[in-house]
């Protein structure tokens, strides 16, 4: 279960004195915590592997965002701390469908669909978006919709 392996993890990472996994480990436990008690669940309670997936995805995605502003600000020391972080967290992810995959789809969900102009765009997205849940990037999607357009 994912929930253990993180335990396990902090604990393995204590006793390596691997701070920086250390840290990831504690940050997802502390936001596993959050969301049971987000859902009016109790604190010692246990996430499922897919409730917890949505969770390090989540993670996952301020990760990359404080990547880009701490890069724009000039700022390596931290991103190179974030994007430590993000190697540790992209271990617990599922492998996101490359960008001629996710094309594919998009044209194949258009033709399906019978989406012939632009205006109908956020309807083609979000049926993409539906089926591609947790496969792949939402950007990635984007750019696939924006392209066809």
């Amino acid at each position: 279960m994912l929930q253990e392996q993180i335990k396990t993890g902090i604990k393995e990472s204590m006793m390596a004195k691997d701070t920086v996994k250390l840290e990831t480990f504690r940050g997802i436990s502390a936001a596993f915590t959050n969301e049971l008690v987000a859902k009016g669940r109790k604190p010692q309670d246990i996430l499922t592997d897919e409730e917890g997936l949505g969770v390090i995805t989540r993670l996952a995605k301020q990760r990359k965002d404080s990547i880009e502003q701490f890069a724009k600000g000039g700022r390596e020391d931290l991103v190179k701390e974030e994007e430590a972080q993000l190697k540790i967290l992209e271990v617990f992810l599922p492998k996101m469908m490359d960008k001629d995959e996710v094309e594919k789809i998009v044209k194949a969900k258009k033709d399906e669909l019978g989406i012939i102009d632009a205006t109908k765009k956020g309807m083609l997205m979000s049926a993409v978006m539906k089926d591609l849940k947790g496969k792949a990037d939402g950007t990635v999607v984007k750019e696939a919709v924006d392209g066809l357009f």
